[in-house]
């Protein structure tokens, strides 16, 4: 590490034990560990490193090393993925985030969404400036991720197939149904497409109205699958659903798929 003005040796070598060892996101115990110090002392340097600009507060408790030279250090900042990973662990990646990766919308979300097993007070909260929503799943979370690297950070994502079936389950994860739509069309005209993986996944979701969205959705926009179809009408529930939960008007009741149809898809 360069020298850093107005750094006593001591406080220096303490840095550049964080800067070798607390690669991305670290928490105080983290720090504790790595400085071979308590965890009452640690707070304090940690604390002190931040005021100085020579390391950034992610969120309480949580601190990211400021590279050398960075013009202004107190607004930098983690990539929102790896807080995410770091902050909601065990999560993934997912809805219109995922939608995004994959390349299966245009639209542009300004914020990230995750799929979080650990319960938290507020649905979206905002670190560093970014707004993460969050869908608690409980234990239940999807085998059907895939890992992708930043910055030597393995981060899970939602499989594309797993992608359309949480946003089925929950159009907002999508940004609402019409955008579903949009995404949906995307992926059957897209390399991503598969079916047997699709049928999997809505299988393991166990929710049947995913089945009445996707079988209307496909037919309502033409899309080729027939066979698909089949399996949608053969796996529908009793009762009616609602099309889009998030919109109030109370819609057109379709009987076909026992759907309350309050939103249009084209």
């Amino acid at each position: 590490m360069k020298n850093i003005a107005g750094i006593n040796e001591k406080n220096r070598k303490l840095l550049e034990l964080l800067n070798r060892f607390g690669k991305n996101i670290f928490s105080v115990k983290d720090a504790a560990k790595i400085m071979d110090l308590p965890i009452k002392n640690t707070r304090l340097y940690l604390s002190y490193f931040a005021r100085r600009g020579w390391l950034s507060r992610v969120k309480r408790g949580l601190y990211i090393a400021v590279p050398l030279g960075t013009v202004n250090p107190q607004e930098y900042k983690e990539n929102p993925w790896i807080v995410a990973n770091r902050v909601f662990a065990p999560c993934y990646i997912g809805g219109w985030s995922a939608a995004e990766h994959w390349d299966l919308t245009e639209q542009i979300f300004n914020s990230v969404y995750v799929f979080t097993s650990r319960p938290f007070r507020c649905k979206n909260i905002n670190i560093q400036g970014t707004d993460f929503v969050l869908k608690f799943l409980g234990e239940n979370v999807s085998n059907h991720t895939k890992g992708v690297w930043i910055e030597n950070v393995k981060i899970q994502i939602s499989e594309p197939a797993q992608t359309i079936v949480d946003i089925l389950n929950d159009p907002s994860a999508g940004g609402g149904i019409r955008n579903v739509a949009d995404i949906i069309e995307n992926y059957f005209s897209s390399e991503n497409k598969n079916e047997a993986k699709l049928t999997d996944c809505i299988k393991g979701k166990g929710n049947k109205t995913i089945y009445k969205r996707l079988g209307f959705i496909l037919e309502g926009l033409d899309i080729s699958a027939a066979e698909l179809i089949k399996i949608c009408l053969k796996n529908i529930s009793r009762g009616y659903s609602v099309f889009d939960p998030s919109i109030k008007n109370k819609g057109t009741y379709n009987r076909r798929w026992n759907l309350r149809v309050n939103a249009e898809i084209k």
